[in-house]
């Protein structure tokens, strides 16, 4: 089920003037399709909004998985993330991270569009072109702040002599300077988005997959372009219009034994279902009935009018799931549904039983441990929580990112009388958020009644004494 979380996206260290720290901040990450002057402004403030979902996760990591091992990128398997944006982007901020939107997912008709937004940006991380691109941030911030120190001389050499006209032309040098360095870092970025794109195409044909879907988003991404592509400055874009991505890819694309080869139909159908059910959950139940009517039989329209209905609060959601179940009796993600609809439907007791059916095809799944206890500590039966706090501990170990995990894991300590553990497992779960303040004091509190030198009493104490790092931009 999805679930719509914040993240705190730690920004890198920065000092010196604020021209510096935006510097460091455009050459945060590589992007599949966005300018690097747009790319993107929530991770530069710090937080992104993001969906997690076993299912869509599950089937990222299959789609990515053969592409990082014909990458050079399999030993260190980034991590997918899903970011809940309806636009089509992607972008890699370090090589450990690969965010993808989830339009990407809503716009993609097949799994091999989605696979070319993956392999693209492997490619970035295969090339390391971001340490490379934040080098040349670095080489086009010099020559700004040079001009900017030149221009800032004339300036005041101007104003000293009592001459505007000089005055101006300092201010002209200023502006112009930021304009040269800015010109020198796209044209450097152009350069690693086309090594990009070859390198994609390079990884699907090792993999035995067909370029078509990458060129079917470049076509898209084209006719978005029309009406803008003909004023646009080709010298202050960081990416080459679609088109002429479109047209260097195609020949070389079409070399390949591979072109024709059908989409599979295991990921084409897992594709549909993950494509229905997040259209599900971030539209409104009549936008997903006009969708995916009743006349449509389909599993995924099916599973979308199932979600509509829960989020409807409809007394028949946990009957059309049952029905979704019965057709397809070992499905984990369909049990998962049910417990979301028993939990969120005021019945947390009930939920248990289908959430621990989803584990049992899935035991390794956090996502279903974390929603298991979540379920356990709701029934607010003394007998169930230190199942849940073993559950919970389980989750968070197999996913230390979950704020969920750890404010039910505080729940859980708190209802048996562990004040100390409830305060500790709070001041983590705020570190994940991003508020270290609240963590910090929360942290202080735990200490005080934790034996000092024990593994927790030195957990809190690393809250207590964490310094966060300086925002870009000044914050």
């Amino acid at each position: 089920m999805p679930r719509f979380v914040p993240f705190f996206v730690l920004p890198e260290r920065s000092s010196g003037m604020r021209l510096m720290r935006r510097a460091v901040a455009l050459a945060c990450s590589v992007t599949f399709l966005l300018p690097l002057a747009a790319a993107p402004a929530q991770a530069q403030r710090g937080n992104l909004p993001l969906v997690r979902d076993a299912e869509a996760e599950a089937l990222l990591k299959d789609y990515a998985k053969p592409v990082f091992k014909v990458a050079g990128i399999a030993n260190s398997e980034p991590q997918i993330i899903l970011v809940n944006e309806k636009t089509f982007n992607a972008f890699v901020p370090d090589s450990r991270r690969m965010f993808i939107n989830i339009g990407v997912l809503l716009e993609a008709e097949t799994p091999g569009e989605v696979i070319g937004v993956i392999a693209h940006e492997s490619g970035h991380i295969a090339g390391r072109h971001l340490v490379r691109l934040r080098s040349a941030a670095a080489n086009a911030q010099i020559v700004a702040v040079i001009g900017m120190i030149l221009g800032a001389g004339a300036a005041a050499a101007g104003a000293a002599a009592g001459s505007g006209q000089a005055a101006s032309g300092g201010a002209a040098a200023i502006l112009g300077s930021g304009s040269v360095g800015q010109r020198s870092l796209l044209a450097y970025q152009r350069g690693e988005e086309a090594s990009a794109d070859r390198a994609a195409l390079k990884y699907l044909d090792a993999t035995g997959q067909s370029a078509r879907g990458m060129l079917k988003n470049f076509q898209r991404m084209s006719e978005q372009q029309l009406f803008s592509r003909k004023f646009a400055d080709p010298y202050a874009q960081s990416h080459p219009m679609a088109q002429e991505r479109y047209n260097g890819l195609l020949n070389e694309a079409q070399k390949s034994k591979y072109f024709n080869q059908p989409e599979d139909y295991v990921l084409q159908y897992r594709h549909d279902q993950v494509r229905a059910k997040l259209f599900a959950f971030t539209s409104h139940p009549s936008a997903t009935l006009r969708a995916y009517p009743r006349s449509d039989k389909s599993p995924a329209a099916q599973y979308a009018r199932a979600i509509a209905a829960m989020k409807s609060r409809g007394k028949g959601a946990v009957n059309e799931i049952d029905a979704l179940i019965r057709t397809q009796p070992n499905n984990p993600y369909y049990y998962e549904l049910k417990g979301q609809a028993l939990l969120e439907g005021g019945d947390p007791k009930a939920a248990v039983a289908p959430f621990r059916k989803a584990l049992s095809f899935k035991p390794d799944e956090p996502q279903f441990l974390v929603w298991l206890g979540y379920a356990l500590v709701g029934a607010n039966e003394p007998s169930y929580l230190p199942e849940a706090e073993r559950i919970l501990k389980q989750a968070i170990h197999r996913d230390p990112n979950s704020g969920v995990a750890y404010s039910q894991l505080a729940i859980a300590h708190g209802r048996q009388g562990e004040r100390a553990e409830a305060d500790l497992a709070t001041a983590k779960g705020l570190m994940v958020s991003g508020d270290f303040q609240a963590a910090q004091r929360y942290a202080a509190r735990a200490q005080k009644s934790l034996k000092r030198g024990s593994p927790a009493w030195l957990q809190a104490d690393d809250i207590v004494a964490y310094k966060p790092p300086d925002l870009p931009n000044g914050r």
